[in-house]
């Protein structure tokens, strides 16, 4: 007779490991991967087209052909990152805000360089997040981040948004509920994506960024609130004028961090994300960056330093603006031409990045368990629900973002008519006659 193996004993998983979900990119990708004829507005990629394939061939190859400049690539880095990069990294945040580091009191060492800007964010919140405590985001924003934060134990706290990015009145009466209640000192940052916003392609307006960093200011009474500032899509502009970050509104370098990435304007597998943080933040910083890597990949650093020295990073970015520019406006044309023309049914305009954000009439379901979204993969087109995308307790099931990073452009027209017709349909049988 066969013995019965004793069932095993469950793993002790940690409480911060169970309060991890599955990230809902994971499940879009791998509805994507089953059905190669899918179209995906889904995957917030870049276009793997416009890869700097040919750049960095030329930039390793230079790097490695010298025995001397190969062997420093490829040893350890500092945790802090490569000081050349840092100091032309400096360089780079004068050029994009118009004015000396000085004037933001940033200097080389006030720059970490990471493992993309992702791990940056996760470190930040890592340092500075105990459970229950308030993270303070706009709704809707980053769902990647919300998770990240989530798993830490950390509370989200959502104020809206409207064409001008997060709502600051708003922001500043939440803070000023949160002192009256006590809860103030559970308040430990901002999260703001200041340009280009995923999911909504929306920008904070000019005078809301000085703005938020004045609210920040009159609201750290026992302890300072930060501003986390993600630019990743800083650098993919399409239309209007620049526009100085928030952290440029702190002259003191004390009440906003600055992260931005290489990711999205040159090449995600470089993976090399730099980010400005206060003086006494960057310890914690580098404490907690020493325990997960010791320092991101040098190879990748010396790259990227090589990619700004020799003009190649800043033609490729010239590159992605027109490409992307030519994809945008063909999925917004695509919008214009095929979507049902319905009282509450549009989608914003965005000036860059890679995102629009569409919305139906009140009322409308496009959640992932909605006829709209199992039609919508039937017919071969995917989207991110919106749903994701909200902090409770009110999460609308209308939106649906819409990424045209990866998705080829011959895809864009058919991939709006499939998407259009399938809400057609659906809103035409909600909508009685007249």
């Amino acid at each position: 007779m066969d013995r019965l193996e004793p069932t095993s004993p469950s793993l002790p998983f940690s409480a911060k490991a169970l309060r991890t979900r599955p990230q809902p990119i994971s499940y879009l990708i791998a509805k994507a991967v089953a059905n190669p004829r899918l179209i995906s507005f889904a995957a917030g990629l870049v276009d793997e087209q416009t890869l700097p394939v040919v750049e960095c061939r030329r930039i390793a190859q230079r790097l490695l052909e010298d025995p001397q400049r190969g062997r420093v690539a490829l040893q350890y880095e500092t945790t802090l990152g490569l000081e050349p990069l840092r100091h032309r990294l400096l360089q780079h945040l004068e050029e994009l805000e118009g004015r000396p580091a000085s004037s933001m009191s940033l200097t080389a060492d006030d720059i970490i360089l990471t493992t993309g800007s992702q791990q940056a964010l996760y470190l930040i919140a890592d340092c500075l997040i105990d459970p229950g405590d308030i993270v303070i985001t706009a709704n809707p924003d980053y769902f990647v981040y919300a998770g990240a934060l989530q798993s830490l134990g950390a509370r989200l706290m959502a104020v809206p948004m409207d064409d001008d990015g997060m709502d600051t009145n708003a922001l500043a009466d939440l803070l000023g509920a949160l002192d009256r209640q006590g809860q103030l000192p559970r308040v430990k940052f901002i999260y703001c994506t200041s340009y280009y916003q995923n999911p909504t392609g929306l920008t904070l307006g000019r005078h809301r960024r000085a703005h938020m960093v004045q609210i920040a200011r009159q609201f750290s009474r026992g302890h300072r609130i930060l501003i986390v500032e993600d630019g990743a899509y800083r650098e993919l502009r399409y239309d209007g004028q620049p526009l100085p970050s928030i952290k440029s509104h702190d002259p003191d370098n004390r009440y906003t961090v600055l992260t931005q990435t290489f990711s999205k304007p040159f090449s995600p597998g470089l993976k090399v994300g730099y980010t400005a943080v206060p003086p006494d933040l960057m310890q914690a910083l580098l404490h907690q960056k020493a325990n997960h890597d010791f320092g991101s990949p040098s190879l990748c650093q010396h790259m990227a330093l090589e990619a700004l020295n020799d003009g190649s990073y800043h033609a490729h970015v010239a590159l992605l603006r027109q490409e992307y520019r030519r994809k945008r406006d063909a999925l917004l044309d695509a919008l214009h031409r095929h979507m049902p023309r319905l009282p509450g049914l549009h989608w914003t305009e965005p000036q860059g990045g890679l995102y629009v954000w569409l919305t139906l009439p009140h009322g409308s379901d496009a959640s992932a368990d909605s006829f709209i979204f199992r039609n919508c993969l039937d017919r071969g087109v995917l989207y991110v629900p919106g749903e994701y995308c909200f902090q409770p307790p009110d999460i609308p099931r209308n939106h649906m973002r819409l990424c045209f990073g990866k998705v080829a452009n011959e895809q864009i027209l058919p991939g709006i008519q499939r998407l259009a017709s399938v809400i057609a349909g659906q809103l035409a049988a909600r909508t009685p006659a007249a």
